[in-house]
């Protein structure tokens, strides 16, 4: 009896080391309300800290320290609170009308009286504006005019900015961020169809708060090599899980292709591998903070390193992993020609994606700052229809997953090839 019971218990082992990571499943979780868009509104970057930290514990991994997480701080501007912006008689909608800009200054309930920039005295100078009473909201139109005068009407609305509430109309898409800063005056940015009829007031009720202190974390597995691992070198993949959190009550930004996507891919690369200890390199697997308010969390953690950076064979950073397409683009593929020709070969072989694009070094998410302390690192990234980046749309079920498996193939082959 006891050893049919082993062996039903061995068997159940292994079909669970069988699967796949459920990596749809964690997605999605990640970009639901209650992780508030992961940011810094709610709680919700924690709770995704913690169920990071909870599956590198159920895969396996080991931590660094006593728990698997890094912990630091950074300043933040947040918006918690009420969002109210109408404009003449119309109440436009957060996240599709218009945003609040990062670094805005809130608001109590408010009326103003619109007034439009004339371009061609906004472009000499910002000088016929001031002063500017404080129930006046400046409008500039940023867009339309041609490459180098919306470069000096763009720097015109930042000089406007430090004396007066201001209104950008834009006909671009709107593409969100996170600041570190808090203005003095409300700053929006509103789309210019929402401007057809030329409103002459708008009221507004904006609550934010500055945090001088917030508390984020790096999540950190270790996988052992198989033998000695303390003499052996270490290979390092990597994706920050934070995003963007709320712009007020009703409205989050989910950030399931940016990047609860990487967040599966690491996860899925950490199974994997978990499945057979290498025996010639240490695995770290960690999930960064705070990459959306200026990559926080990688430069802590390589000013405050948990292990030797020079003893980082590789790292690979993984970002937009939710569609593929039209295959992937590699940064920092000209600063390490022998491992992208390796990477571009194991994907002819494979046939895995249809395209491995070339980039050059870009200081555009987490390997930048370990590729300026001399690692050599690659920042991947899926290529395809999908284009919602930094907005409201960037949903779970807006992921094609069209080239997930097949790339998770290609990564783990190039990470098990040196």
């Amino acid at each position: 009896m006891r050893l049919a019971l082993s062996l039903l218990f061995s068997l159940a082992l292994t079909l669970a080391h069988g699967q796949h990571y459920n990596y749809k499943q964690t997605i999605s979780m990640l970009c639901s309300p209650e992780y508030a868009g992961r940011g810094y509104v709610d709680g919700g970057r924690v709770l995704a800290a913690n169920l990071i930290a909870s599956e590198f514990q159920k895969i396996g991994l080991k931590p660094f320290k006593r728990n698997y997480q890094q912990t630091f701080t950074l300043p933040v501007q947040t918006f918690p609170g009420a969002c109210t912006f109408v404009l003449g008689t119309d109440t436009l909608q957060p996240g599709i009308d218009y945003l609040v800009d990062p670094a805005s200054a809130g608001v109590m309930p408010q009326f103003y009286q619109l007034v439009y920039c004339n371009a061609a005295t906004l472009y000499r100078s910002i000088n016929a504006f001031k002063p500017c009473p404080k129930d006046r909201m400046l409008v500039v139109r940023t867009s339309g005019y041609g490459g180098d005068t919306n470069k000096v009407m763009q720097t015109r609305l930042h000089e406007l900015q430090q004396f007066a509430a201001t209104i950008e109309l834009t006909t671009n898409k709107l593409t969100w961020s996170v600041s570190q800063e808090a203005n003095t005056y409300p700053a929006f940015q509103v789309l210019a169809s929402s401007f057809v009829a030329q409103p002459q007031s708008a009221f507004i009720f904006l609550e934010s708060q500055f945090i001088p202190k917030f508390t984020s974390s790096n999540v950190i597995g270790y996988l052992p090599a198989a033998n000695n691992p303390k003499q052996k070198p270490y290979l390092v993949i990597t994706a920050h899980y934070d995003h963007l959190g709320r712009m007020g009550k009703e409205t989050y930004f989910p950030g399931a292709n940016d990047n609860a996507s990487g967040v599966g891919m690491l996860l899925y690369l950490a199974q994997e591998l978990s499945l057979k200890r290498d025996a010639d390199f240490n695995y770290v697997f960690i999930a960064f903070g705070a990459e959306e308010a200026g990559l926080v969390g990688s430069h802590y953690f390589v000013e405050h390193p948990l292990l030797d950076l020079k003893k980082i064979r590789f790292l690979l950073n993984t970002d937009i992993m939710g569609s593929g397409e039209e295959g992937i683009t590699v940064v920092n593929a000209t600063l390490f020609k022998p491992e992208f020709d390796k990477l571009t070969e194991l994907n002819l072989e494979g046939n895995n994606l249809p395209q491995v694009k070339s980039r050059g070094p870009a200081a555009n998410s987490d390997h930048y700052f370990f590729t300026e302390k001399g690692v050599p690192a690659f920042f991947v990234y899926t290529m395809g229809p999908n284009k919602h980046y930094h907005d409201i749309e960037d949903k779970a079920e807006a992921l094609s997953y069209a080239a997930f498996e097949p790339l998770a193939q290609l990564l783990l082959g190039f990470m098990r090839s040196f």
